[in-house]
């Protein structure tokens, strides 16, 4: 692979490592914010899920400034964007202010999640375009892992510990926004919205020294062809198996039950027995095998393909998922048992659905509207990931654990059937290629 195409995409995925710290930084500071402003029930679901409802509007608005500005512009508003949140949530006075700027937060992250895996898989040759795009959620669980290990090291400080937790992110934040100066702009944007083809050959030749006129040409008169009718839209009847896919592979990626088990997993554990300390510890040993098993997952996406990886998870997250719910059953929470099948169950998470979700939406949409449908697979991913932050705690009260945990375990059956039976390969093949196998005609 090219060292320069590495760096790019290594660059643009640090949009993936702020977008996982972000998220999950929340779960060690969520008790301390809820004593600090004395908040009701409500109020702290609320400030759990604010961010992810600004991740709604960022992923909805995310393909805007991305189709009109280009992907490197609109990456160098999210760095911004994460900057001024990290500041502000750190330095909130009250309750309404902090709200403000977790939300603006969740924002970033919700553009993040359009923009970037858009823009590695436009750069990528298609032969390892699966590991590249698959580094924006590498980075993610990275993000994750760290917001983990450093809530546990500032978590010893005491009370207003939280205000640092939430405030270190504006170092790697102001790193990103450093960094996007020496990446170029998207060749396929170039082509598609400028006609700047001399400017996207020079791109295109550091990617594919070899290829890069016919790669250029491709591109091209896939843009001509667009052109030549009305302008592409997503909901058109020939984008409807990309569009089915996109929604439901988001969908089942958050019934999965992953979001509440990275923003509670603290509070799950403490529900097991496990004191405070052990409990953010525990919280750690979530984010390492999230990490490894992304790592092993990154090897495997291009070689056995993402539908392989995607019916492995599959099964493990049904039986993982099982077994929880009956130790909140039966009431067996001796030997660290929940602690484990947890860490298995992430383990089988991040070697599929974790891996796949950015990769696979970012591939099935034709160029012409390739923003605008990952903007709908990243919108239903934070809207179903927003529902079920919001109701974990309310379930888990009035449900119990055993209910909770069966009901993702079913959902993950459907999983299992919507991959065997619907969900195609999309390995090895250039973008222009898939555009001609899952586009209707």
């Amino acid at each position: 692979m090219n060292k320069k195409v590495i760096a790019w995409s290594v660059i643009v995925a640090l949009g993936g490592f702020l977008f996982g710290f972000d998220t999950a930084v929340i779960s060690g500071a969520e008790q301390a914010i809820q004593k600090y402003w004395n908040l009701s029930p409500f109020e702290h679901g609320l400030t759990v899920s604010i961010a992810l409802i600004g991740t709604i509007l960022g992923s909805l608005i995310g393909s805007m400034p991305s189709e009109k500005y280009g992907r490197r512009t609109t990456l160098v508003m999210i760095a911004a964007i994460y900057l001024i949140a990290s500041a502000g949530t750190a330095l909130a006075t009250n309750w309404y202010f902090f709200l403000v700027f977790r939300f603006i937060g969740g924002v970033g992250v919700g553009a993040s999640s359009v923009t970037a895996p858009v823009y590695i898989s436009e750069i990528s040759p298609a032969k390892s375009r699966g590991r590249l795009v698959a580094l924006f959620q590498f980075n993610i669980v990275l993000g994750i892992l760290i917001s983990y290990l450093s809530n546990y090291i500032i978590g010893q400080q005491g009370e207003t510990s939280w205000r640092l937790m939430l405030g270190i992110q504006f170092i790697p934040s102001l790193l990103f926004l450093v960094l996007l100066k020496y990446v170029p702009e998207s060749p396929r944007w170039l082509i598609l919205k400028k006609n700047k083809i001399a400017e996207a050959e020079k791109v295109l030749q550091v990617i594919n020294p070899l290829g890069y006129k016919e790669e250029a040409k491709a591109i091209l008169e896939d843009a001509t062809h667009g052109s030549s009718t009305a302008p592409e839209t997503l909901f058109s009847r020939k984008n409807r198996l990309p569009v089915f896919m996109a929604i439901t592979f988001a969908v089942f990626n958050q019934v999965s039950g992953i979001n509440a088990i990275i923003y509670y997993a603290p509070r799950i554990f403490e529900m097991t027995g496990l004191g405070k300390q052990s409990s953010l510890l525990s919280s750690v040993g979530i984010g390492a095998v999230n990490f490894l098993f992304t790592l092993l997952a990154l090897n495997f996406i291009d070689k056995v393909g993402r539908r392989t990886l995607m019916l492995i998870g599959s099964v493990g997250l049904i039986i993982t998922l099982g077994l929880v719910s009956r130790a909140f059953y039966i009431n067996d929470f001796g030997g660290m048992t929940v602690t484990i099948l947890l860490l298995v169950y992430i383990a089988f998470f991040a070697f599929s659905q974790g891996a796949v979700i950015w990769v696979f939406i970012s591939e099935i949409f034709p160029n012409q509207v390739r923003a605008k449908g990952q903007t709908l697979g990243s919108l239903t991913h934070w809207i179903m990931a927003a529902i079920i932050a919001f109701v974990f705690p309310m379930l888990t009260e009035k449900l119990g654990g055993g209910n909770t945990f069966l009901f993702f375990s079913v959902m993950m059956v459907l999983q299992l059937l919507f991959v065997w039976k619907i969900m195609p390969e999309t390995k090895g093949k250039s973008l222009e290629q898939l555009e001609h196998v899952l586009v209707m005609h």
